[in-house]
């Protein structure tokens, strides 16, 4: 079943607006089907913090029909935030408080920016730290991205990711490493993840410390793993969850930082993200925009308009498949659960955390 409206969150309105199902709240509590409640842990800044909001609890809504989806997101304190977007938290997120309490079938956290070469150091280090040993103990399964990887393979395992000579952003192919994993059931053997970080945790440091690795890449590096049990913590060093224009959006920002002075030169393109086509407007953009500070005249605005309708999405589907089996996992292991609590004498409709 689709996603549930159970709040006023702006993200269910753009979402069905953008033809994805979502079923209004009245109607889902008429209807006998099974329920997964799914936390959703932002820490990503404030330009980010919506549209990362939208594109996770999109590739959950996209999930089979397994479930009616209750999402429930939240973030941390220690996180820089401007008022607006403290304002939209305490409008409209949840209270980790109050979900310790409700319980969670399973977990997902986003990435953050981070200004510490040790992320120990980062204000929201035991925030974050206090969600994770809860949710080991009470979550079917926690998916993490980007630096929420680095951050918990960091707690549980002591690997420290590398800094890269240079950013590592684009589009780059990767192959199913273990093909008899049930969260890569009926997937591709190859398909696209996009990429874009400055640090990373390979392939062997990974395997010294028993965690599999599921999906690699040459030039991208390991993109999935998982816990030794295979199950309990799901990481993701990529962004399948980003829009066809995310690392359209990026590349803009890293041209108004050159055109600001902060780079000294252009930024590179993402690596196979750019058509030919693309890359020739990305030039003459650059070049318009030069030649505007130089006579003070105004900065052109095409960038997005002329190159987004030559992007390709190479990564959406096997995104959302991934997805798709990781929750079957989880609504198969709540029920087993919930089988067990009934034969026990416990009250299967209990927060999960109830019984464990």
């Amino acid at each position: 079943m689709p996603l549930v409206q159970h709040s006023e969150l702006p993200t269910f309105n753009r979402l069905r607006e953008g033809g994805h199902e979502v079923l209004p709240l009245d109607r889902a509590l008429h209807q006998d089907i099974r329920e997964l409640h799914v936390g959703f842990l932002n820490m990503m800044p404030d330009a980010a913090f919506e549209a990362t909001e939208r594109q996770f609890i999109r590739l959950v809504g996209g999930c089979n029909r397994i479930a009616q989806f209750f999402v429930y997101p939240f973030s941390l304190p220690g996180l820089p935030r401007g008022a607006a977007t403290l304002e939209y938290i305490d409008r409209y997120y949840s209270r980790f408080e109050s979900l310790k309490k409700s319980g969670l079938d399973a977990l997902i956290i986003t990435g953050a920016n981070v200004e510490n070469p040790d992320l120990a150091q980062e204000p929201f280090w035991d925030p974050l730290m206090d969600v994770i040993d809860w949710a080991q103990e009470n979550v079917a399964s926690t998916l993490c991205s980007c630096l929420a990887t680095h951050a918990v393979l960091k707690k549980f395992h002591g690997i420290e990711r590398k800094p890269l000579a240079e950013k590592r952003w684009g589009v780059f192919s990767h192959k199913v490493s273990s093909p008899g994993h049930p969260l890569l059931r009926e997937i591709n053997t190859r398909f696209d993840v996009p990429h874009s970080r400055h640090n990373d945790i390979s392939r062997q440091q990974l395997e010294k410390a028993g965690l599999g690795v599921l999906v690699e890449s040459d030039e991208g590096g390991v993109h999935m793993a998982v816990s030794p049990d295979q199950f309990r913590l799901i990481y993701f060093q990529g962004h399948p969850e980003y829009d066809t224009n995310s690392l359209l959006k990026e590349y803009r920002r890293e041209v108004f930082r050159y055109l600001n002075g902060e780079l000294r030169c252009p930024p590179a393109f993402p690596e196979h993200y750019f058509s030919p086509g693309a890359a020739r407007v990305a030039d003459r953009f650059v070049q318009a925009s030069e030649k505007a500070l130089r006579e003070d005249g105004r900065l052109p605005d095409f960038l997005e308009q002329e190159i987004e309708p030559l992007l390709d999405n190479t990564w959406g589907d096997t995104a959302k498949a991934i997805v798709a089996n990781w929750l079957g996992l989880v609504y198969q292991l709540t029920n087993l659960d919930r089988r067990r609590q009934y034969m026990d004498g416990v009250n299967p409709d209990a927060p999960l955390d109830a019984a464990r």
